[in-house]
């Protein structure tokens, strides 16, 4: 991509726009310059021990072929229980065992995971213990809404220190946090030096992606992260002129790329194109830069393409599906990783059912919320159908608010003020989104509620919330168990809610709808089915010889799906019109 890089490099942009395959690409590019390169996820749904094909773990470890070429994942999890071990570890022999579990409680939550991922984030920041070790440090981060809030945080918990001596009881003692105040100004003076850091703003040559990186660029901006670039991935170039679908693919990748939003136009930019081919592996990991490999492994993979059509069942039998037993109300989630069509299903599910006459609530827990990008292409959405977004930033000040009127209204002025600032901790934020979810869920007793979920990873971190208001409202209720309905048994409820994985014909996106289902079940919530979209294999007589063989690679995929994940099955073929929505709804 460049001749020369910053010690920092971060790959950001929405979901499935390619972030892993050009974060992993350009550190095997480095790795064989004979740099010695970390690369870092800190999507909690990462993928890259498939890109790699390399064992990637909770702890550093080298590539096995590549030597220069070190790995690590940022496991919440971990990262959570080893913060709580550095908050107990004090108390141990101080206090007393119920104390040390009243703490431990404390502690499970939601912030408390995200502030221990951002512990660990900011030490490679700071370079603590490893800055002799690595020439480039570079971090494939999670989708979009979640990268900005942890970017956000180094700035909030310096604030929220600085103005709340007392500490965080969200946290634990303030104590276990501020050892780091002076790295956390280190962490927003590295991300600031354009000596130091770049930020690589990823997307495809689509409206809703290229909005979502402006908006990714004006945010960064307004941290005062300055060093960007564009890099626009999977531009399709119609090698069959007989094509129709091909030719309406192309054309609309080159109207969006006449038409990049004015934050990103005077970006440095590059472009890479669709392929024929997965990239997994290093040698396909390599040919994403080198144009010499990439032409002979496309001529290898293009060499036998046969047209294979699928056919599965449609959106349009997945609604029918769901009003069985003449339904009229409960709660339909789209949940999977970004980018691959969950607000999309949801619009198009929340409108069906409308139009059949339902009251619905359409929302959305995802930062990066696209819901009115599709709406916006309607002349007119259904008179019953009602549409929210659970913004994190206006649910936190409502929170706020109500706290303040329910509990400070009896405290005195030096009280209030203590609650004010508990209160501008960045924990409240996940809180307050919890609330509104939990509001969403309860109405779906009297209407149709369809949920557009945020990606993989933040979803999670919302459902473990979820999970451990469950705990506490059993661990302190007087009422006996089966009088209580949390929101946490109201998603284990299959009659109830309705989880519709959404994922591509592809083997990474499988896999990862997969391990979701997993994590899923653990918790004890069953999907309902799943929802394979961008299907190229559903078109008829498809001609190019890229489209044919990426079409043609589906028919396993979709069959492994069928066979051996899902309880049920359905599709949406490749949408070629510029507006994707109506041409949807119209199936």
């Amino acid at each position: 991509m460049e001749h020369s890089y910053t010690k920092y490099l971060f790959f950001t942009g929405k979901g499935g726009v390619g972030k892993t395959s050009l974060a992993c690409a350009t550190a095997v590019q480095l790795a064989d310059q004979a740099k010695k390169v970390l690369l870092i996820s800190t999507d909690p749904a990462s993928n890259l021990e498939d890109v790699l094909q390399t064992s990637v773990g909770e702890q550093i470890q080298a590539h096995q072929q590549l030597p220069t070429l070190f790995t690590i994942n940022i496991s919440p999890d971990v990262s959570a229980e080893e913060y709580r071990d550095r908050v107990i570890q004090p108390m141990m022999g101080v206090a007393s065992e119920m104390e040390i579990k009243q703490v431990k409680e404390g502690l499970s939550g939601a912030c408390t995971t995200e502030i221990a991922s951002f512990d660990e984030f900011s030490r490679f920041i700071t370079g603590e213990g490893i800055d002799d070790l690595y020439d480039v440090v570079i971090f494939d981060t999670a989708p979009t809404g979640h990268t900005i809030r942890l970017l956000e945080l180094p700035s909030a918990w310096d604030d929220f220190l600085e103005n709340n001596p007392g500490g965080a009881s969200c946290i634990g003692p303030s104590s276990a946090l501020k050892s780091s105040k002076e790295r956390y100004k280190k962490v927003i003076q590295s991300l600031r030096d354009p000596q130091l850091t770049t930020f690589y703003l990823v997307s495809r040559p689509e409206k809703s992606s290229l909005k979502e990186a402006a908006k990714t660029s004006m945010e960064l901006r307004e941290l005062g992260l300055e060093n960007q670039r564009l890099l626009i991935n999977g531009v399709f170039k119609a090698l069959n002129p007989m094509d129709p679908v091909a030719q309406r693919i192309a054309l609309l990748a080159d109207k969006q790329l006449q038409e990049i939003p004015m934050p990103l136009a005077n970006l440095p930019m590059k472009t890479y194109p669709l392929l024929p081919y997965n990239v997994l592996g290093l040698r396909k990991l390599r040919s994403l830069l080198d144009e010499t490999l990439q032409s002979q492994i496309v001529l290898e993979e293009i060499a036998s393409s046969p047209h294979a059509q699928y056919h599965i069942e449609s959106l349009k039998e997945l609604v029918n599906s769901l009003e069985q037993g003449q339904r009229t109300s409960g709660l339909i989630m789209t949940m999977g990783k970004g980018g691959v069509g969950k607000t999309i299903a949801a619009a198009t599910i929340a409108c069906l059912l409308a139009e059949r006459g339902h009251k619905v609530l359409l929302t959305t827990t995802d930062p990066a919320a696209h819901i009115n990008d599709f709406l916006s292409q309607l002349d007119q959405i259904p008179a019953n159908l009602q549409v929210e977004r659970i913004d994190p930033k206006v649910e936190t000040q409502l929170y706020i608010h109500k706290i303040m009127a329910q509990k400070g209204a009896k405290l005195g002025a030096n009280e209030r003020n203590l609650l004010l600032e508990d209160l501008q901790s960045p924990c409240t934020e996940e809180v307050a989104v919890f609330h509104a979810f939990s509001k969403a869920i309860h109405s779906a007793s009297r209407q149709f509620v369809v949920m557009d979920t945020a990606p993989t990873g933040h979803t999670l971190l919302l459902l473990d919330t979820t999970g451990s208001y469950h705990k506490e409202v059993l661990k302190h209720s007087s009422l006996s168990a089966d009088k209580i309905r949390t929101p946490y048994m109201a998603l284990q409820d299959k009659e109830f809610a309705k989880i519709i994985l959404v994922a591509l014909p592809e083997t990474t996106p499988m896999r990862e709808a997969a391990a979701l289902q997993e994590d899923l079940r653990r918790a004890g919530i069953e999907p309902y089915a799943w929802l394979i979209n961008q299907c190229l294999s559903a078109l008829p007589e498809l001609k190019d010889p890229i489209l044919k063989k990426r079409a043609s690679a589906e028919g396993a995929i979709i069959e492994q799906i069928q066979t051996k994940l899902a309880h049920r099955t359905f599709g949406i073929p490749y949408l070629t019109e510029e507006l994707v929505f109506p041409e949807l709804l119209s199936m």
